[in-house]
């Protein structure tokens, strides 16, 4: 249970204190970081990320979802190209999914020609696949839980005759 309520917790602020988490859960300090260890070597929690909103920034980024039709390697399943396709530095996530397509891939680049480019010259020449469906995201409303676009609330007092 202890390792439940971090697991929550954390999954939506990673950077709570240690002692704000320990309060939370009704744990000490020291179970909570114990407990977080042995997550960490298990790798069950596999690292720590902070959420950006891109469109805040003076940076330009460009986000992709790719589904991928491959041929399934004797012996590996769809393992071995997804591991070729994750090596990529420029791919966020692989995810094998049901469907018309085997795997899903995300990524990120300065430039929708940037990402195009990756997945003609690279992603789609790979041998296994078949072929590729990209879909560029505009715009997010809302991303792990966290709404990407407040609405603006209107300030003023209401009078009413």
């Amino acid at each position: 249970m202890l390792r439940e309520e971090i697991l929550h917790v954390i999954e939506k602020n990673s950077r709570i204190d240690l002692s704000e988490l320990a309060v939370r859960i009704g744990a000490t300090e020291e179970e909570v970081l114990n407990e977080m260890q042995t997550m960490e070597e298990e790798g069950v929690i596999c690292g720590y990320h902070t959420m950006i909103n891109w469109e805040k920034t003076p940076y330009e980024k460009v986000t992709a979802l790719i589904e991928v039709r491959c041929t399934l390697q004797r012996g590996q399943g769809f393992d071995g190209i997804a591991e070729r396709i994750y090596q990529y530095p420029e791919v966020n996530s692989v995810y094998l999914i049901s469907g018309g397509f085997d795997l899903l891939v995300t990524l990120e680049g300065k430039t929708i020609r940037e990402v195009s480019s990756f997945v003609s010259d690279k992603l789609s020449t790979m041998e296994n696949v078949l072929s590729t469906a990209t879909h560029f995201i505009l715009k997010k409303y809302k991303d792990h839980g966290t709404v990407m676009t407040k609405k603006d609330s209107d300030e003023r007092m209401m009078i009413t005759p």
